[in-house]
């Protein structure tokens, strides 16, 4: 087996065990449980998952999508999550397997995976659980200790909380509403330490106009009302992602899209 196809197979297979990490979260953090020491267990009858029946995107088709002990069908989020993030493997695949690729994968990884539990968590619950921002923000204050100045982390945490921390505060002494959550306000602080001030600028105002198009179009087809809570925090990372893995891409759009605006 050449270095190469190891690699692809190496990583695909690393993205969805995390992918399978990502299930656990996403199942477990909305209602306070324990997502390290508590057996994996099906959610009705509470039988132990096996091994061998807990092994990522194999187990579910070899369960045929049903729990073995009462037949309870198994939620196909299961293996959608795990293929996709072993999918997104594919797509920063290190170069070869030395310790500083290896840590950039890793890097990569860990903060898309916090990207995709973030996203489905916020969908179902209308949360950002904290452990996930804390998480986010540990990790990309040390690379940005690395890779920035220390006037880029603290510019950018005081933009990311304090702007939307204000606009939220306003709005809420004049329309007695809350527009952003606080886990939305933590997100954006967490984001913030890597992006700098006018990455997270750019954040906020490309999720807030994304966001405000789709509430909008949403209730003209009488979708949604206008009172009705929408989840925040897919808009932000959805812009976030393409600003961690696809900077150039990302910037090029944005010029595109200001010079259109003005």
């Amino acid at each position: 087996m050449s270095l190469g196809l190891f690699i692809i197979i190496f990583s695909f297979l690393v993205g969805i065990t995390v992918g399978s990490f990502v299930n656990v979260l996403i199942v477990r953090l909305p209602g306070g449980g324990d997502v390290v020491f508590e057996e994996s267990h099906c959610p009705k009858c509470k039988k132990a998952i096996r091994w061998y029946e807990n092994i990522p995107l194999l187990s579910y088709f070899f369960l045929r999508g049903k729990c073995s002990g009462c037949g309870d069908r198994i939620s196909f989020q299961y293996p959608l999550i795990e293929l996709i993030t072993g999918l997104f493997c594919l797509l920063i695949l290190p170069k070869d397997l030395t310790l500083p690729y290896l840590l950039t994968f890793s890097l990569k990884l860990s903060v898309f995976a916090c990207f995709l539990t973030i996203f489905v968590v916020d969908i179902r619950h209308q949360i950002i659980p904290n452990y996930i921002n804390l998480f986010l923000f540990i990790v990309l204050t040390l690379v940005s200790l690395f890779l920035f100045k220390w006037t880029h982390i603290v510019l950018g945490i005081l933009v990311g909380v304090g702007f939307p921390g204000v606009v939220t505060w306003a709005f809420y002494k004049l329309k007695g509403q809350i527009g952003l959550g606080m886990g939305d306000i933590k997100l954006y602080g967490a984001l913030s330490v890597y992006l700098g001030p006018m990455g997270i600028i750019q954040n906020i105002f490309l999720s807030c106009f994304s966001g405000s198009f789709v509430i909008g179009t949403l209730m003209l087809l009488n979708k949604v009302k206008k009172d009705t809570k929408i989840p925040f925090g897919p808009f932000i990372v959805l812009v976030a992602f393409f600003q961690f893995y696809y900077p150039d891409y990302f910037n090029q759009v944005m010029k595109v899209f200001l010079f259109s605006i003005f």
